[in-house]
């Protein structure tokens, strides 16, 4: 294994890390806003700070490879890619510390029926598929995975329009709980970017693994053609 080899190997464990601690973040988002626990809001607060330092690491990591190994083709492809999944995992933390931010303003629970009409908890079950299955395809160059989650962000813009819907009428019949109804929007529009986010990452991976796959068909193909001429030199 080459220098090189190890630094590519060490900044995909890094992202799996961030990527792992990200969904962690969004599964404690759900449980603040559902039980209105500031406390668990203050621990993803804190928690932000653990994803901001993982995103300046592997910022400074990417620019470090770049610059003392010139890394081509699929290398090269690679750690763009890293470079990109590894913003789109920060605003996935962003979008769950703001929900988390929800329960500041809010001294009640939602309404479980306000919650399970407007489809909440799919939404986030939605979420928490398209960065697990994402996350999978990463670790093991699976593109055959992604198409779930280029399928879920459909669904994922389906709910969020049916959700908006509900809030908007929750809100005539429930006019008291206007406010709590516009943070419920604010909510779904997050996991509508999250889901967004997802998708974009599932488009870095494909862009980075096809590329692979086709450099080792064409190393295939040449083995093939070597391996050819030396039996018809034989004969």
């Amino acid at each position: 294994m080459t220098h090189l080899d190890t630094e590519l190997k060490s900044l995909k464990a890094s992202v799996i890390s961030m990527w792992i601690l990200v969904i962690s973040q969004l599964e404690k988002a759900e449980k603040a806003i559902t039980k209105i626990d500031k406390d668990l809001a203050q621990e993803i607060k804190v928690n932000e700070k653990r994803v901001d330092a993982f995103e300046l690491k592997l910022n400074m990591d990417c620019e470090n490879i770049l610059a003392l190994f010139n890394p081509v083709a699929v290398d090269l492809r690679f750690v763009v890619a890293v470079l990109k999944i590894n913003y789109n995992l920060e605003r996935v933390g962003d979008y769950a510390k703001s929900i988390a931010d929800y329960t500041d303003s809010m001294s009640k629970h939602f309404d479980k029926k306000f919650i399970n009409s407007a489809g909440v908890p799919e939404m986030f079950a939605i979420s928490f598929t398209m960065l697990n299955d994402a996350l999978q395809a990463f670790e093991n160059e699976d593109t055959q995975l992604l198409r779930s989650v280029f399928q879920l962000d459909k669904d994922m813009d389906k709910h969020a329009e049916q959700a908006v819907e509900k809030i908007c009428d929750w809100m005539q019949v429930n006019s008291q709980d206007a406010h709590d109804a516009l943070n419920l929007h604010s909510i779904v529009r997050k996991l509508e970017r999250v889901g967004d986010q997802a998708k974009n990452i599932a488009t870095e991976i494909i862009f980075h693994t096809e590329a692979k796959m086709l450099l080792h068909a064409k190393k295939k193909k040449i083995l093939k053609e070597l391996d050819k001429d030396e039996d018809e030199e034989k004969q």
